[in-house]
């Protein structure tokens, strides 16, 4: 192990440290899930100034302040063992490979706390900001934001919202396919879509509303910037520029095959005419929800609203 990375054993997990800031610059992707922070990610790790480790969704703030068994050694060695130790001689680098271990040794390390966190992002070199994009800091409480702002010195999170029909369907999809359970999608009426639905897990990432409030009261200002899906990619080019604003970085010219790809599609399944109205009532409040914060709702949405 790198020596410089090597530190003594801590009694308790998830210690904030006293050393002062955590990260100069942090870059948080806080999208719901199933609403285009995986392109994002693909897009954005090829601008010469914003550096991710090698784990897109490293999930320590949730981890640190919610559930501490998201980050458990069983599920980091069955990340690693699933993610990093698959090599391909005949495609890969040595030095790549040795890099990818390396990191992952820090990453099966313990305790998981800020000085773990810290050692995430140890091939970082001149770039401006690092980032950490998960789908669960979009359920961060206002104090856990608030504390997050205060230990960097320059913050910046996107948080993306997708019509809440269609993420919702994604992401039912996305849950059963990956649980092996996709034959439930053709047999299932509505009261099994609806209470599958309504469980924590996968309806917390439809308060689109809440999600906005708990980060706008922990925030400072500037610091968040809410976005549509549909509005990304109604001009994929223009939203990566406005971004790159709003992180006050330098145009990139980003490969158009990259720009234009599709990313972690669910399976092709038709949505049952019933599934909207399940929801229907929930959806107009969160859309409400959503204008009370000032944001104006994509066209595409006016359909939750109609009689």
């Amino acid at each position: 192990m790198n020596p410089t990375l090597a530190r003594p054993a801590a009694p308790a997990p998830f210690v904030e440290s006293d050393e002062g800031l955590l990260l100069d610059r942090l870059f948080i992707g806080a999208g719901a899930m199933k609403a285009g922070t995986t392109w994002a990610y693909q897009v954005l790790e090829r601008h010469p100034d914003i550096f991710f480790s090698f784990e897109k969704e490293i999930h320590y703030f949730y981890a640190a302040h919610v559930d501490r068994a998201v980050l458990s050694d069983r599920n980091r060695m069955a990340n690693v063992r699933d993610k990093y130790l698959r090599i391909d001689p005949e495609r890969m680098h040595a030095s790549g490979v040795r890099n990818r271990l390396r990191w992952a040794v820090n990453y099966l390390d313990g305790p998981v706390d800020d000085h773990w966190y810290r050692s995430l992002f140890v091939f970082r070199r001149a770039e401006r900001f690092a980032a950490d994009f998960s789908n669960l800091y979009a359920l961060l409480p206002a104090d856990v934001w608030r504390r997050i702002a205060a230990r960097v010195g320059e913050l910046r999170v996107l948080y993306t919202m997708r019509h809440p029909v269609h993420r919702l369907w994604s992401h039912v999809k996305f849950h059963l396919a990956v649980t092996g359970r996709s034959g439930d999608l053709d047999d299932w009426g509505p009261e099994q879509f609806r209470d599958f639905a309504f469980r924590p897990f996968i309806w917390d990432n439809a308060e689109y509303g809440r999600a906005l409030r708990r980060m706008r009261e922990g925030l400072p200002g500037g610091t968040l910037k809410p976005v549509f899906y549909e509005e990304i990619h109604a001009d994929r080019a223009a939203f990566l520029s406005d971004l790159e604003g709003f992180l006050g970085l330098a145009p990139h010219c980003y490969p158009a095959e990259l720009v234009d790809r599709r990313v972690n599609t669910t399976a092709n399944r038709t949505m049952p005419d019933f599934f909207p109205e399940l929801f229907r009532d929930d959806f107009r409040r969160i859309c409400a929800e959503v204008e009370a914060e000032g944001l104006v709702l994509p066209t595409s949405w006016s359909d939750i609203r109609s009689e």
